[in-house]
């Protein structure tokens, strides 16, 4: 059981780290693709918009 399960986690791992900075993040990456499969977490990753920046704060004009 600990053969299957392990790679399994490593993937869901992998997927959840390229969709760091997505817009469900880390987390919500997780366990989409621990609920789901890997493949389709990886689909939502690609899917899914990436996190806004946030926008520097400029100096005023003087």
């Amino acid at each position: 059981m600990l053969v299957k399960l392990i790679p399994y986690l490593i993937l869901v791992t992998l997927v959840a780290y390229i969709g760091k900075d997505r817009k469900f993040g880390f987390w919500g990456n997780f366990f989409c693709a621990l609920i789901f499969t890997p493949i389709v977490g990886l689909v939502l990753v690609f899917a899914s918009d990436k996190r806004p920046t946030q926008a520097v704060a400029s100096a005023p004009a003087v």
